[in-house]
């Protein structure tokens, strides 16, 4: 039985303080910044990190062996974490905005710091996925699962690039989250998406978060059976890709998430009529199962 990478757990477990940290600071601070409680962002980037980091230290646990250079590229991941939360906790504390901040010399310094940490951030996962994905360190379906998982999270990690690119409207601020509108304006309630125009935040998050919703699908679906699980694999993670896809051409097109037109409702639609085919289709998959040898298990 392989243990979770310590220092992706005990990171997880940082950023849970801080998670922790930020909601007292919702509660006793009433500041607000762009629409929005000013301790909601660290408090979100900080539950978002555990996930990422405890996703990790599983992956890690994998190999039977792993390479130094493994763990050299975990710790290059988490310093470049926790130097961004800093930073963006930092930034709260004397009441600044921290992502695309260009008012004064120093808040564009700490900008340019952000950018290189998230930089340097999506090559190590990177490298890190490239690892694993070629290596055979699951069952099947549930390898397909991690591969997938790994890929689209890297293309929701891409997408805050567009960010930099979108024109916020206002001087000393270069880049925004919402299309089509500035900042700050009428939001989903936690998330903050913008419900009057386009928002990347959304793509963004849904293909992050791929990392752990499809293996743990590939795990729920383990005894249907392997042929049955690759299937139903093979259309989820399709069809998650294709909702990134297309909420990020939602969001370029200045359309709120909840809100789409009848082209992107019906291409949503299309989308999800082929996810349901490919899954009902399983069914008339035999049951067979993978042999034990064929695959490393994955450590529960």
């Amino acid at each position: 039985m392989r243990t979770w990478y310590r220092p992706l757990v005990v990171f997880s477990g940082l950023m849970a303080v801080t998670a922790l940290v930020s909601a007292v600071g919702l509660l006793v601070d009433d500041r607000v910044l762009l629409g929005a409680p000013i301790w909601l962002k660290p408090l979100k980037f900080s539950i978002s990190f555990v996930a990422f980091g405890l996703s990790w230290a599983w992956l890690l646990s994998l190999p039977q062996r792993r390479p130094r250079f493994l763990g050299g590229t975990a710790w290059v991941i988490i310093v470049a974490s926790v130097l961004e939360m800093v930073i963006i906790i930092g930034q709260v504390v004397r009441g600044k905005q921290s992502h695309f901040n260009t008012t004064t010399a120093f808040d564009s310094l700490l900008f340019s710091v952000m950018g290189a940490t998230v930089a340097i951030l999506l090559l190590a996962t990177l490298v890190l996925s490239v690892y694993i994905a070629a290596r055979r360190l699951a069952p099947a379906a549930e390898l397909l699962a991690i591969r997938f998982g790994m890929a689209i999270s890297l293309l929701g990690m891409a997408v805050g690039i567009l960010m930099t690119t979108a024109s916020s409207g206002v001087e000393g601020i270069t880049g925004a989250h919402s299309v089509g509108v500035v900042d700050g304006g009428p939001g989903l309630p936690l998330t903050g998406w913008s419900t009057t125009g386009g928002d990347l935040r959304a793509p963004h998050f849904i293909g992050m978060h791929a990392l752990q919703l499809l293996p743990l699908l590939a795990l729920a679906i383990r005894r249907r059976g392997e042929r049955a699980s690759i299937r139903i694999v093979w259309a989820t993670s399709l069809g998650y890709l294709g909702l990134v896809v297309l909420t990020t051409w939602q969001a370029l097109r200045g359309q709120p998430l909840f809100e789409p037109d009848w082209i992107t409702g019906t291409a949503f639609g299309v989308l999800a009529f082929g996810v349901a085919l490919g899954v009902l289709s399983a069914r008339n998959q035999p049951e067979v199962s993978a042999h034990p040898a064929e695959a490393e298990r994955i450590p529960s």
